[in-house]
């Protein structure tokens, strides 16, 4: 299946966003960690959540979590401290996803965990118990759903968690989002250095329901499309957006910023509008490193690409190991519009100008990644004629993502 995408003659729309996915799928486990407080409200509606509450809620012999590599990382830890057998699976691209770094890691803690079949990658079958924790230390270059899996069971263990983080810690602002969340679910946990994290026992105490704000990363898209649309912006309002949000990507409204989209803040949300003077001068290179918002790597590097602007994006190591690798994939498919990328030591990405010819009629594939599906559609807005296969892969992070875009005025066509 593919999606045929027409953009309207006037961008404008007035939306709730979805419940930010990363901050549901914390809470959950938090939640279970807790034992016993409020089921969390307003949680996000897509694929990763809806797995994560399935586990947690019916602890079934064997799990199956899909693509949700969130849910891969945070049950593995949850599970080793969780009393009983259990095996954890997922997709074929899970089991090429590794999680040596946070398996070595737990079982440095006691945790009994054995590889089902390649080792240093799912599925995994657990064996849960009590783990009397310490001191433990993990590579920070990685993935920071590492640590916050380590982070999270912290609380539970008798001797509670000292985590040393090593390399170049990526992707810091999820590092803090969990530990926010954590001390606003009544624990005791910190940066005591630069690379040291102490985790206090003594467990979770919450006696009110945690509502789970809109998503950031959901914004972006928005954001690209303000941009794209440039002119023939109306007014898009996006609605449940906090001002001071604990989520890292919150940041990509000041980056965007340079490129003219402009962020008003309102009592239900914000709203955008795109003004050329706010932008770096034509022709003038956008440079940022991304390590800490590597999920908006393919908003900014669609967008800058498709706006003419000239960019070079750093921090990007992690991209290779999500829901595919992200840097062929993106290279891959903006060639298909004409567009040359540069990769450089699997962590920076650039585009100096250079064009080649691009396809007629261009399929955009998405390699079972939302995130493909989600920056390629707003390039309809320079490049009418884009084409979206499996776009139900929006599913796992932004369900409605195509009925928000009807209603803001896009035509969405299966084909």
């Amino acid at each position: 299946m593919q999606y045929l995408i027409t953009a309207p003659q006037e961008l404008s729309a007035s939306l709730r966003l979805p419940a930010s996915k990363s901050i549901s799928n914390r809470a959950l486990v938090l939640h279970a960690l807790a034992g016993g407080s409020p089921r969390p409200e307003n949680l996000s509606d897509c694929d990763d959540t809806r797995v994560m509450i399935h586990a947690l809620d019916k602890r079934p012999p064997l799990i199956d979590i899909k693509a949700a590599g969130t849910a891969m990382r945070f049950l593995t830890a949850y599970l080793s401290v969780t009393p009983g057998r259990h095996a954890i699976t997922g997709t074929e691209r899970m089991k090429q996803r590794p999680i040596r770094l946070l398996v070595d890691a737990l079982r440095t803690l006691g945790a009994s965990i054995a590889y089902l079949e390649a080792e240093g990658f799912p599925p995994l079958r657990i064996d849960g118990g009590q783990l009397q924790g310490g001191g433990v230390e993990l590579e920070g270059s990685v993935s920071s759903q590492y640590i916050s899996a380590l982070l999270m069971i912290g609380p539970v263990l008798p001797q509670g968690l000292r985590l040393r983080l090593t390399g170049n810690i990526v992707s810091r602002p999820y590092i803090e989002l969990t530990l926010w969340l954590m001390r606003d679910f009544g624990a005791r946990a910190d940066w005591t250095s630069e690379r040291e994290i102490a985790v206090q026992p003594g467990g979770y105490h919450r006696s009110e329901p945690f509502r789970v704000e809109s998503d950031w990363s959901a914004a972006s898209y928005w954001y690209e499309m303000a941009l794209l649309a440039a002119g023939r912006t109306g007014t898009i309002e996006l609605q449940g957006l906090l001002p001071h949000s604990c989520q890292g990507d919150s940041r990509g409204a000041g980056l965007f910023a340079r490129l003219g989209v402009r962020t008003d803040y309102a009592q239900e949300g914000v709203r955008l509008s795109y003004h050329a003077a706010d932008a770096l001068p034509a022709g003038q290179r956008l440079e940022a490193d991304l390590v800490d918002m590597p999920d908006l790597a393919q908003t900014f590097v669609v967008a800058c690409c498709l706006s003419g602007r000239p960019f070079r994006f750093g921090g990007l190591q992690s991209l290779k190991i999500k829901e595919t690798d992200r840097l062929t994939a993106l290279t891959t498919e903006l060639r298909k519009l004409g567009y040359v990328l540069h990769c450089e030591d699997d962590r920076v990405l650039s585009w100096d100008g250079t064009r080649c010819p691009g396809l007629p009629q261009p399929v955009v594939h998405t390699y079972e990644d939302h995130r493909m599906a989600m920056a390629f559609a707003p390039a309809c807005l320079v490049l009418p004629g884009i084409r979206v296969a499996e776009p139900q892969v929006v599913s796992k992070s932004y369900p409605h993502f195509w009925q928000d875009l009807r209603e803001a005025g896009f035509s969405v066509t299966e084909e």
